[in-house]
C-alpha cells in the first residue's frame, strides 16, 4: 500500500519553495535551469492553462492553511481580470481558468468579487453555445483562414462544471441546460463505439449537422489522443456528479474501461494510444487527469465491483508517476517532468503546469485534503 501522505508531504515541502520563487507569476512550463517562465504578461495572460497555478496554490492552502499559498493564489485571480475584458481572450476554456481561481476562492470564504468574476466567465461561456447544433463553440478564429465556427472539442467537458456552478449559485437553470445539451452532443458525436474519443468534431454552424472528425492534438483522425480520453473520462464523470444522469455515468465508465484496456504494462501513458510502441513520447498529464477521473468515478460507484477496478487503476497510474516522472527536488520548479501538449508539436516529454495541478489533486483525493474545484 502506497503511503500517500508521505507523497503529499514531499509535494508540500517542494511547493513551498516553488511558490516563494514564483510570487506574482503565472507559470506554464519550465525554461532554463528548472525555472518556470511567467505567462502573466499582456501577450499571454489569456492562455487557457493560466488558472492551474492558482488551483495548485488553493489546494496547497487547503491542506496547510499557510498564508504563502493563499496570498499567491489571490494574485493569480486578480491578474486574470484582464482576460475578462478581452473578447478574443475568452474562449471555451473559461472553466479551466476561473473554477480553480475565483470559484475556489468563493468556496473558501464567499468573497463577492470572486463570485462576480466567476459569473462573468460563466455567462461568457454560455454565450458560446450554438443552439443549431447544441454545442459550445471551441476556439475563436485563428486568423489563418480556418473556419472554426462549427468546431467543438472534448476538452470542453471539463469546463461545463462552471455552468453547473452558475446554475446552482443563481438558482437559474439556463446555465445547466446549456451544459447538459453540450454533454449530450459530446456523448453522441465524440465517444466512439469502442469507448475511445475524438478530439475535435466539426459541425455546420447554421444547421448543426455533423461534418467531420478532426485530428487535433493526437496523431490524426481516428486515433486516440490520451489526454482527450482523460478529459472525457473526468468530464462525463463530473456531469454525472452534477446532474445525476445515468447516461453520463455509463458513458464515463465506457471511456474509463477503454482507457484502462490500453494502459501500457509500465502504466506510463503515451501521447496517443495509437502511436508506435517504439515512440518514447509520453504524457504524464493524461495519467494525472485520468487518475482524478477514476478516483471520482470510483466514489460515485462506491460498493460496486467497478469502483475497485477504477480505484486500483488510478493508484497504479499515480504510483508510476511517483516512481518515474515526479521531481520532488525543492530546487526545481517542475513536479511532473514528461508531459506533451500535442503529438505533432516539436517538443515532447517536458513539464506543463496542468500536469502538476492534476497530480496534486489526485494525491489530495487520496489523503482527504482536496478542495473540490469542479
Amino acid at each position: 500500500m502506497a503511503d500517500w501522505n508521505r507523497i503529499a508531504d514531499r509535494i508540500i515541502v517542494k511547493e513551498r519553495a516553488v511558490a516563494e520563487r514564483n510570487r506574482g507569476r503565472i507559470p506554464y512550463t519550465t525554461e532554463d535551469a528548472h525555472r518556470f517562465g511567467d505567462w502573466s504578461d499582456s501577450s499571454r495572460i489569456s492562455w487557457w492553462t493560466n488558472g492551474f497555478w492558482g488551483g495548485m496554490l488553493w489546494q496547497l492552502w487547503h491542506a496547510t492553511k499557510e498564508a504563502l499559498f493563499r496570498d499567491s493564489a489571490l494574485v493569480v485571480e486578480e491578474k486574470l481580470d484582464a482576460v475578462l475584458m478581452d473578447y478574443n481572450g475568452m474562449d471555451h476554456d473559461a472553466g479551466f481558468r476561473w473554477l480553480p481561481t475565483a470559484v475556489a476562492h468563493w468556496r473558501t470564504d464567499k468573497n463577492e468579487a470572486s463570485r462576480n468574476r466567476a459569473l462573468l466567465a460563466a455567462a461568457n461561456l454560455a454565450g458560446r453555445f450554438n443552439p443549431n447544433g447544441n454545442f459550445i463553440r471551441a476556439w475563436n478564429d485563428f486568423g489563418d483562414g480556418r473556419d472554426t465556427r462549427g468546431w467543438a472539442i472534448i476538452d470542453c467537458m471539463m469546463n461545463l462544471p462552471l455552468l453547473y456552478w452558475a446554475s446552482d449559485e443563481l438558482k437559474d437553470p439556463r446555465f445547466a441546460g446549456i451544459a447538459v445539451r453540450h454533454a449530450d452532443t459530446a456523448m453522441e458525436w465524440f465517444v466512439r463505439g469502442d469507448g475511445s474519443v475524438r478530439h475535435i468534431a466539426g459541425f455546420d454552424p447554421a444547421t448543426g449537422s455533423f461534418l467531420k472528425e478532426r485530428g487535433g492534438q493526437g496523431i490524426g483522425e481516428g486515433s486516440s489522443w490520451t489526454r482527450g480520453q482523460s478529459w472525457a473520462l473526468y468530464g462525463f464523470t463530473l456531469s454525472a456528479l452534477h446532474t445525476g444522469r445515468e447516461s453520463y455515468l455509463s458513458t464515463a465508465m465506457r471511456v474509463a474501461d477503454r482507457y484502462i484496456e490500453r494502459i501500457p504494462a509500465d502504466y506510463l501513458i503515451p501521447v496517443d494510444f495509437d502511436q508506435e510502441a517504439s515512440c518514447p513520447w509520453r504524457d504524464a498529464s493524461s495519467a494525472a487527469v485520468a487518475a482524478c477521473g477514476l478516483l471520482t468515478l470510483a466514489g460515485l460507484l462506491r460498493g460496486e465491483d467497478a469502483a475497485t477496478r477504477y480505484q486500483e487503476a488510478a493508484e497504479r497510474l499515480l504510483l508510476a508517476l511517483d516512481g518515474q516522472d515526479a521531481d520532488y527536488d525543492p530546487a526545481h520548479d517542475e513536479l511532473l517532468t514528461k508531459c506533451t501538449a500535442a503529438y505533432h508539436d516539436r517538443e515532447h516529454n517536458f513539464p506543463i503546469i496542468y500536469g502538476d495541478y492534476y497530480y496534486i489533486e489526485a494525491i489530495w483525493k487520496l489523503t482527504g485534503t482536496e478542495l473540490f474545484m469542479w
